[in-house]
């Protein structure tokens, strides 16, 4: 199996020829994948003990921020680079800087050393999140990509629930810097088995690098993503910080745009957007993609906790009934998807699944049992495993090989945006309703006192709190299932065109018309 790349001039290149089993170079690929977005979880347990160790309590929110600041600016330079310089050394490197940034975390001796170190390390994870997809994309074509969903779900799936629970055993059983300490041998490992296994040329692009793009496209992002960061928690949404933020956001997107118009080889080409409609309406349903990940996997083990009494242990075992399914319900797609060339309708009963199911969650409350929430959990899964893998190869499908890695990086961007803008709207919400509620010592925007604190109070004043909670969890839920109505009206526009089964371009917009018109949605 072969995958031409071409270059961004649009001259002609020697094919990739790709491993004769795509699975072992997956695997790796995967593995670096996982290291970084259990990176972006683990450090949250750890916290109390690194705070208590460095001190430095007042920066605690930074050891979050810049690394997931440094992952969201980096994700499309990274993206670029690959497709100017090749895409397996550029995901080389970033697993090396992703490694470096480990290390030095884990040895750091101050909270400004490790707010530093964690940059470097999101450094890193941007190069690993655009690389990761953009290197699927070259192992396999779209039509038969369906049958190794099942393999990037179950990581996606693992990073997501693993990190919290497996930053708490690491910190309790080794110390706070082996949660750091860790990356070292399985990157290591990573690179090694990638450069054994990962045959793709070394290819590199004559082309100026668009540094003017890079940096407005880097303030904006920035701007945008410590807005959705602080909002609600650190500054109000009306304050002057937040909206100074904002307005930079709003002044930026139009410049980039007006850059990438005029760059000779722009970072983020706008053909990605304007070949053909599937990439934008892919991009959304990403986005909103992230936005349910990411509030179901921070709210749901808070409600389990605080008002149906699950331990913090246990908690992140019974996310399970949202995390099975994704693996299932992606396997099972990607497979009909490979057979039948078939996939418009995934996404559509995806959104239709995760809104019923968020509806449903929206309903919980302090009497809500375990049961019936793994339930409505179990249904957003199932929405969420037909539509988080799809999309991503919809869009990957809409545009050229040559531009690939910027595409592929697009997709992680928009996730992280998503999750980010999702979190710092339903953390508003959720403050807002156990404000005034929460026991003293308590952190209100967190809403985790101690659980012997709360079993003192009087039975009121818990009964009051517990129904706060609840609220406020209602409030994100419904807010998320409303946003997936809109995401189903995006799935109903996206064109069933072929999936590519060889190397070649994206297909033509005016051939995508035709094939629209004999594809069943």
């Amino acid at each position: 199996m072969s995958v031409s790349d071409a270059p961004p001039s649009g001259g002609a290149t020697a094919p990739e020829t790709v491993p004769k089993s795509v699975r072992p170079a997956l695997l790796g690929v995967l593995l670096a994948m996982l290291l970084s977005m259990l990176d972006a979880t683990i450090v949250g347990t750890a916290m109390p003990t690194i705070v208590g160790d460095l001190g430095g309590l007042e920066h605690i929110s930074w050891v979050v921020t810049a690394y997931t600041l440094a992952t969201a600016a980096s994700t499309p330079v990274w993206g670029k680079f690959g497709d100017l310089y090749g895409r397996k050394h550029m995901y080389l490197i970033a697993v090396v800087v992703f490694v470096l940034g480990s290390a030095l975390s884990g040895a750091a001796h101050s909270m400004t050393q490790l707010i530093l170190f964690r940059a470097l390390q999101g450094l890193g994870a941007g190069g690993i999140g655009a690389g990761a997809f953009a290197l699927i994309a070259s192992l396999a074509p779209p039509r038969e990509r369906g049958r190794y969903q099942g393999m990037t779900a179950s990581i996606m799936a693992i990073g997501t629930i693993g990190g919290p629970l497996l930053g708490g055993f690491i910190t309790g059983h080794f110390g706070w810097r082996w949660a750091f300490f860790i990356n070292l041998p399985l990157g290591v490992l990573t690179l090694v088995w990638c450069q054994l296994v990962l045959r793709l040329p070394a290819t590199r692009a004559r082309a100026r690098i668009d540094w003017p793009g890079i940096t407005v496209m880097t303030a904006t992002i920035c701007a945008l993503t410590l807005a959705a960061t602080w909002a609600g928690s650190s500054y109000s949404w009306t304050s002057w910080q937040i909206l100074g933020l904002f307005a930079l956001a709003a002044v930026g997107l139009p410049a980039f745009v007006a850059r990438q118009r005029r760059a000779a080889e722009p970072l983020m080409p706008l053909r990605i957007f304007t070949g053909h409609r599937n990439f934008s309406l892919a991009s959304s349903l990403i986005l909103v993609g992230g936005v349910v990940m990411f509030g179901c996997s921070l709210y749901l083990p808070l409600y389990q906790q605080t008002v149906q009494g699950v331990s913090a242990s246990r908690s992140g075992l019974l996310l399970l009934p949202l995390m099975i399914p994704v693996v299932i319900m992606s396997q099972v797609g990607g497979k009909v998807m490979s057979a039948t060339g078939r996939y418009k309708i995934f996404p559509i009963v995806g959104t239709v699944c995760m809104a019923v199911g968020l509806f449903l969650l929206a309903t919980m409350d302090a009497t809500t049992s375990r049961t019936a929430t793994g339930c409505f959990m179990a249904l957003v899964g199932t929405g969420m495993g037909c539509q988080m893998q799809m999309v991503t190869t919809i869009a990957q499908n809409s545009v050229e090989m040559r531009d690939m890695g910027a595409a592929s990086a697009s997709v992680t961007l928009f996730r992280t945006i998503g999750g980010s803008l999702g979190v710092a709207v339903f953390g508003s919400l959720f403050t807002g309703a156990v404000r005034g509620h929460a026991p003293a010592g308590a952190e209100t925007g967190e809403a985790r006192p101690d659980p012997a604190a709360l079993a003192r109070l009087p039975q009121a004043a818990r009964d009051g709190y517990l129904h706060a909670v609840a609220t406020g969890t209602q409030r994100i839920f419904l807010t998320a299932g409303v946003v997936c109505v809109v995401a189903f009206i995006a799935a109903l526009c996206v064109q069933e065109v072929p999936l590519r089964g060889r190397p070649g371009p994206a297909v033509q917009p005016h051939k995508a018309e035709e094939a629209a018109g004999t594809a069943a949605p």
